[in-house]
């Protein structure tokens, strides 16, 4: 039994090495991960998943054990800091804009002066 257990954690240590992308392998080159793999049987599966292993997407987006998160990318509409700082003098121009535009349309016409 333990060797079947070895067995399948070489096994999928192996394919899980193959599958990845060679820039993103962590520690050493790729080649010689599946060197370890297969030549050191318990450590090399064991040191791949914990050493070699690339990074998860949730890693790489800052989230934690326990579901928080460090710095999570967020879209910019879903960022306080980003929608803090939309309120700048441009939109204070537009909202002056559209006060004075109100009251232009509230003033009676001066080309009918009989309405």
């Amino acid at each position: 039994m333990p060797f079947l257990i070895v067995l399948v954690a070489t096994l999928l240590a192996l394919i899980d090495c193959l599958s990845s992308e060679r820039e993103d392998v962590r520690g050493l080159p790729k080649t010689v991960w599946v060197l370890i793999i297969l030549l050191v049987p318990v450590i090399g599966p064991v040191a791949w998943f914990f050493a070699g292993r690339p990074v998860s997407l949730e890693q790489r987006a800052g989230v934690v054990a326990g579901g928080r998160s460090r710095k999570k990318v967020t879209a910019p509409d879903d960022d306080p800091d980003f929608l803090r700082g939309i309120d700048t003098a441009q939109s204070r121009r537009d909202a002056e804009l559209l006060r004075s535009w109100e009251e232009d349309l509230k003033r009676p016409d001066d080309d009918n002066p009989g309405k």
